[in-house]
């Protein structure tokens, strides 16, 4: 280990260490210059300087008050020209039915929803017959034996293969601070 004493004008002695844990370290020159002193404005240069702000404050105040107005166009809404355009080769052309088959399809339609309601009757009254029966030997079986009850009523594990890997539900972490994620926004800017 090298050591070097430097003696400065007060007579106190330092002693400059060169191991390899204390190395010399030094900083950057910057070139900096002072700052420059603010030069003095006359106070007319200054009231207009704020009038013309203020002026053109006003004048983009007036300009979004004029487009308050007009609504922003909805780009899903708007109908794409090439439909424009074709308009008329896909338009239909419109058929006369006669009375005898709107009357037809609206007796059809009719039966149709008779069919439907009676179609879902006769499935609630099946379940309610299925409830009904199982409630049934599940009470005889009880009387029968409470151990085969207990048995009976558990869930079926292979009826309904299932499997989940982990917590349900985590708890809160303390002070967590959620990222606020990245987006691109590339909406459109209307003025």
């Amino acid at each position: 280990m090298l050591r070097c004493r430097f003696s400065s004008q007060l007579g106190h002695t330092r002693a400059l260490h060169t191991s390899s844990g204390l190395l010399f370290r030094c900083t950057p020159a910057l070139c900096a210059e002072p700052l420059k002193k603010k030069k003095k404005l006359d106070p007319q240069i200054i009231k207009q300087r704020e009038e013309r702000k203020r002026k053109r404050l006003e004048k983009q105040i007036r300009r979004l008050e004029k487009n308050a107005r007009q609504l922003k166009p909805i780009e899903e809404l708007e109908t794409p020209m090439e439909l424009i355009d074709e308009q008329g080769k896909r338009r239909r052309a419109s058929s006369n039915l006669s009375p005898e088959l709107l009357e037809g399809r609206a007796l059809l339609e009719k039966q149709w929803a008779k069919f439907k309601m009676q179609e879902k009757l006769a499935d609630y009254q099946l379940f309610d017959r299925i409830v009904a029966a199982q409630t049934k030997a599940l009470n005889e079986l009880k009387l029968e034996s409470e151990e085969l009850y207990q048995q009976a009523i558990q869930p079926d594990p292979a009826l309904v293969p299932f499997s989940a890997e982990g917590p349900v539900a985590t708890p809160p972490i303390n002070n967590y601070e959620q990222p606020d994620g990245e987006y691109i926004d590339v909406s459109k800017k209307w003025e």
